[in-house]
C-alpha cells in the first residue's frame, strides 16, 4: 500500500507565489552516477549536464479538485537534474530527476515521503528582503542565496555556458515531467505538470553557497543561469508507470 502511495496516485495542485531556480552545468561525467538507468542525462553541445536548486514558495497544495482551504503552505528547496527519457513508444520527454527536497514545514515533511520518491527533509528556512536584495538561507542546511530582481538588463552569470538568456531558458525549469526508478521492479513513474503563465525573468546572484553540491563532491560547478517565476498556477496529473520488465 505505501508504494502505491508513493506513485502519485491522484492529481494534485498547488499555486506558486515565487519560484526561485538557479541552475548549475557541470560536466556530464560527475552527474552521470547520480541519476538511475533509463534516464539519460539532457546535455548542452554533450559536454555540460545541469542541476537546478528551486525555492518555492508554495500555496494551497492539495489533491486536485479539493477545495483551496485544506491545502498546505510551505517553503520548498529542491534539487532536480535535468533528463531525458526515451519511453517504450520511441518518444523523448523532457523532464526533471530530483535528487533531494526540503521544506520548512513537519506535515509536508511527512506527507512528501509519503506520496513521493522525493526525498524530503525538513528543516528551517529564512527568507529575508534587504532593499533590493533578497536573502533565502538555512543554517541547517548550509545554505545561502542572495539575488536582486529589478527590471533592468541582466548579465547572464559569468563564465555560463550559454550563449544567450534565450538559450539559457531551456534550462530554466520546471520542465514537463519528473521521473522516478523503481530498479528491483524495473518501472519508470512519469509524472506530468501543467502550468501558467509561465514567463521566467532573469535574476542577478550576488553570492551563493549551496553544500549539497560539496557533500555530493561534485567540483568545477558553474553558476549557468538564474530565474524568478511568480504568481503561477500549476497541477501534477496522477502519475502514469512504464513497465520495462513486459
Amino acid at each position: 500500500m505505501l508504494k502505491f502511495l508513493k506513485n502519485h496516485p491522484f492529481a494534485v495542485e498547488a499555486f506558486f507565489e515565487s519560484s526561485v531556480v538557479l541552475t548549475f552545468a557541470l560536466p556530464k561525467e560527475q552527474l552521470q552516477s547520480l541519476i538511475p538507468e533509463k534516464l539519460e542525462l539532457d546535455t548542452l553541445n554533450d559536454q555540460y549536464a545541469f542541476l537546478a536548486v528551486a525555492m518555492v514558495q508554495t500555496k494551497a497544495l492539495r489533491p486536485k479538485e479539493f477545495p483551496r482551504i485544506l491545502g498546505h503552505d510551505f517553503f520548498l528547496i529542491g534539487y532536480r537534474i535535468f533528463v531525458k527519457y526515451h519511453n517504450k513508444k520511441g518518444k523523448r520527454l523532457r523532464g526533471l530527476y530530483i535528487i533531494k527536497s526540503e521544506t520548512d514545514k513537519k506535515k509536508m515533511a511527512l506527507l512528501g515521503n509519503i506520496f513521493t520518491h522525493y526525498n524530503y527533509n525538513k528543516i528551517a528556512i529564512e527568507k529575508h528582503q534587504h532593499g533590493n536584495q533578497t536573502q533565502i538561507t538555512s543554517k541547517k542546511s548550509n545554505f545561502d542565496i542572495r539575488f536582486t530582481a529589478e527590471e533592468a538588463e541582466v548579465q547572464l552569470p559569468a563564465n555560463s555556458p550559454f550563449q544567450d538568456w534565450k538559450e539559457a531558458r531551456k534550462y530554466a525549469g520546471p520542465l514537463p515531467f519528473t521521473f522516478s526508478y523503481d530498479v528491483e521492479q524495473e518501472e519508470m513513474l512519469i509524472i506530468e505538470g501543467v502550468r501558467q503563465n509561465w514567463t521566467p525573468k532573469p535574476i542577478t546572484v550576488i553570492s551563493y553557497q549551496v553544500d549539497l553540491l560539496k557533500k555530493l563532491q561534485l567540483e568545477d560547478a558553474i553558476l549557468a543561469n538564474a530565474f524568478i517565476i511568480e504568481n503561477i498556477p500549476y497541477y501534477w496529473k496522477k502519475g502514469e508507470i512504464e513497465k520495462w520488465n513486459k
